[in-house]
């Protein structure tokens, strides 16, 4: 295939390009971080026009959107622009480009409410509210993909992990470098919930680009949930730092959460707050999704979740 992939700077994008050059697709990549490739160009989607877009060597077959503003934390026109005028953007491009199979990667957290959340499915309604900005603003792409002339997919990854991950494990680690992590308490069971490894995501996005039977939403996970505290309490073992040695109610964490994000936005402080709702919510709740249409249509992950965390751990132990 000949392939764009936006957000190619990115953790998912940068990867995505990597295994789709493996494959022996021909790929561009876009992204906001200047990087000095011939077949990429630096491109701010929230602020750029149509007609200001760059020239591509081919017209593509396929093009992943991986493109986005994934932090947990930021301002809310921030997350309308990254997320839904970058998508519409797209949508005009591949409107130009001849209406290529457009994949748009968005989020499991379209989903999320507070409270444990299992066996979720694509068929699965939204809420009537969102659990913040990310969400809100992937549900608005969503909506915005769905009004394509051309094929697409909509695929909503959970957790994404690995090598270069920016935002799941590296806020966990800067907070236990600080001895800031605690244990939640106030559950009778642990939290469960899915992650996917970064490799087996990009796999997932290619074959969803490259088969045109395959329409409408997909829930890409590794289809093999796990206590979600344990894991994180393992990793911050393995990479040697002090195990948490307080405890906080989950009601007082997700109250200070809530105070702390309120404080930010209002007296618009530089950076993220040291906790959020959201981030609390990640660890306490149960969020778990039937995997059977991605197994059927895509088959099985080729990295488990052990894997990836070996492989994760490694990279970033290279790092401290």
């Amino acid at each position: 295939m000949r392939v764009l992939v936006t957000g190619a700077s990115g953790f998912v994008g940068g990867r995505t390009v990597a295994l789709a050059k493996e494959a022996g697709h021909e790929v561009f990549g876009i992204g906001r971080r200047r990087l000095d490739r011939p077949d990429y160009a630096s491109v701010d989607l929230g602020r750029t026009a149509p007609e200001e877009l760059p020239q591509l060597p081919w017209r593509p077959d396929a093009v992943i959107h991986c493109a986005a503003r994934a932090t947990p934390y930021a301002k809310r026109a921030d997350y309308d622009r990254d997320n839904v005028v970058a998508t519409q953007t797209v949508l005009d491009w591949c409107a130009a480009l001849g209406d290529p199979r457009l994949v748009h990667v968005s989020s499991s957290s379209v989903l999320y409410r507070d409270g444990d959340q299992l066996d979720l499915t694509e068929d699965t309604p939204l809420p009537a509210t969102f659990a913040n900005d990310y969400a809100r603003t992937k549900a608005a792409s969503e909506r915005l993909v769905r009004t394509y002339a051309g094929p697409w997919v909509i695929g909503r990854p959970r957790a994404v992990f690995g090598p270069e991950d920016t935002v799941l494990f590296p806020r966990i680690i800067a907070a236990a470098k600080a001895g800031r992590i605690p244990r939640l308490t106030g559950r009778t069971e642990p939290a469960v919930g899915d992650l996917v490894y970064v490799d087996n995501l990009a796999d997932h996005l290619l074959q969803l680009a490259a088969r045109p039977e395959l329409t409408g939403v997909y829930h890409l996970t590794n289809a093999e949930p796990v206590e979600i505290q344990a894991l994180l309490l393992d990793v911050i073992a393995r990479l040697g730092f002090d195990p948490p040695s307080r405890e906080v109610s989950l009601t007082t964490a997700m109250r200070a959460a809530g105070v702390l994000e309120r404080v930010w936005r209002v007296l618009h402080l530089p950076g993220e707050p040291p906790i959020t709702p959201y981030g609390v919510g990640v660890l306490s709740w149960s969020k778990t999704f039937v995997p059977d249409k991605m197994l059927r249509d895509l088959g099985p992950p080729r990295i488990s979740v052990a894997e990836g965390v070996d492989a994760f751990v490694t990279w970033q132990k290279e790092r401290l």
